[in-house]
């Protein structure tokens, strides 16, 4: 799923020194070669499935839409 609030690259040795090499969403690892997602908007590399789910929760404006679910303070 390709999105403008992410930058889509392979993980190079030289991106993985420079950062962790763990998604910080799921904590699963990030080995040389695998697809990762840049999250402009929160500074951090994520897996996959973790860009994915996140995208589909996102507007144009890649902001995160909440559920209108009603909290424990209403």
């Amino acid at each position: 799923m390709s999105s403008p609030c992410f930058v889509t690259q392979e993980a190079t040795k030289e991106i993985l020194l420079r950062v962790t090499n763990v998604c910080a969403e799921c904590y699963d690892d990030i080995n040389e070669g695998d697809t990762i997602h840049y999250d402009m908007q929160n500074y951090r590399y994520l897996c996959k499935s973790c860009q994915e789910r996140l995208c589909a929760q996102m507007n144009e404006n890649c902001e995160v839409i909440e559920d209108e679910a009603p909290g424990l303070f209403c």
